[in-house]
């Protein structure tokens, strides 16, 4: 095991690093070596529950790199798999029952032996969606070999039962979350609430706060976001009503609101979409605590700011991530942070 140098590998959303960065600086047993766009690398440390703990990441491996280490070397020495794997084995609580070898030229007589050898040392059946995964990646000049830490990826949620089309990733909502910096308030409203996730990662996160509530004008929303609420064990904490927000529900004041805005395909074809963003603006206004905190999400963030501009409301802090759909389609939505001016 000690032939081999370790690192810890956490892969996050193009934007957010540093939010991810922050995350990892609270903690001391946790000391980054190398930052890129979309993920950075740590010292290693056996204490992986640690890493599944952090809220802004994606997905956590265990890596090693080396000149030397191509798909060839690697079925001559497959201890450096095999250890790796050992050591996630012995520091989780996973079952794993399957994998799958991400490389190129899967289908090699080398990567063939190293699917065996893993097949036939640890019991696992091979499969496309498999919930152990090993990488043997070459980044410039240098392979890594790694394995994911989790059966999932670290921003799947237990309390997801049911998710949205288009829903707002997990570790999105704690980012936007901590931007607003919760820890300094008491109140907290989310409009257009969906599946709650905003909601859940704050009372999650922030359970000093007071008072959760959240909105939307959906019926099957609301069922959908009392499910994860629910398993999220927060049924008490967080309140939920079905209000439209042309209607001006009066719910009280708040120190903090946070929206995931309606943009494209979830924006019905009935709505205008900068009559609806004027009259969010417009509510926010009058809803927000003297001192509070705006915090939105959208894609159509160019006529957002342009409402914004003309409000008693000033952007603070601006991210612009980068996101790929299914179709392999970029997205450039922002996390807007405002305050009254």
């Amino acid at each position: 095991m000690n032939n081999y140098k370790l690192e810890i590998k956490l892969e996050f959303i193009p934007g957010l690093k540093d939010v991810v960065l922050d995350e990892i600086n609270q903690n001391l047993n946790l000391s980054v070596t190398e930052k890129k766009e979309n993920f950075v690398y740590l010292n290693f440390i056996e204490n992986i529950s640690l890493i599944k703990e952090l809220r802004s990441i994606l997905r956590g491996y265990i890596v090693t790199q080396n000149i030397s280490y191509n798909p060839h070397y690697v079925s001559k020495h497959k201890s450096i798999i095999g250890n790796i794997i050992s050591i996630i084995n012995k520091n989780t609580k996973d079952s794993f029952k399957s994998f799958k070898i991400i490389c190129a030229g899967s289908d090699s007589p080398e990567v063939r032996s190293i699917a065996d050898y893993i097949q036939d040392t640890y019991k696992l059946i091979e499969d496309e969606d498999a919930d152990l995964k090993v990488h043997i990646i070459k980044i410039k000049n240098i392979w890594e070999v790694g394995v994911q830490i989790s059966k999932r990826p670290l921003s799947v949620r237990e309390y997801k039962i049911r998710n949205m089309d288009g829903a707002m990733d997990p570790t999105i909502a704690h980012s936007l979350n901590y931007l607003c910096s919760l820890k300094d308030f008491n109140s907290y409203l989310n409009i257009f609430s969906g599946s709650a996730t905003l909601l859940i990662e704050a009372a999650h996160y922030y359970p000093h706060l007071k008072k959760f509530v959240g909105f939307d004008n959906s019926k099957e929303c609301i069922s959908l976001a009392i499910q994860n609420i629910r398993e999220a064990g927060l049924i008490k904490t967080i309140k939920l009503k079905e209000e439209d927000i042309f209607n001006n529900p009066q719910l009280g004041k708040f120190d903090v609101i946070t929206s995931d805005l309606p943009f494209g395909m979830l924006v019905s074809k009935y709505e205008d979409l900068e009559e609806l963003y004027q009259y969010f603006i417009d509510y926010c206004e009058n809803t927000l605590n003297p001192g509070g905190v705006l915090g939105v999400y959208t894609s159509n963030h160019k006529m957002l700011k342009k409402i914004i501009k003309k409000s008693n409301f000033k952007i603070t802090k601006e991210l612009k991530l980068k996101l790929f759909t299914s179709t392999n389609t970029r997205l450039y939505p922002k996390i807007l942070i405002c305050c009254y001016k």
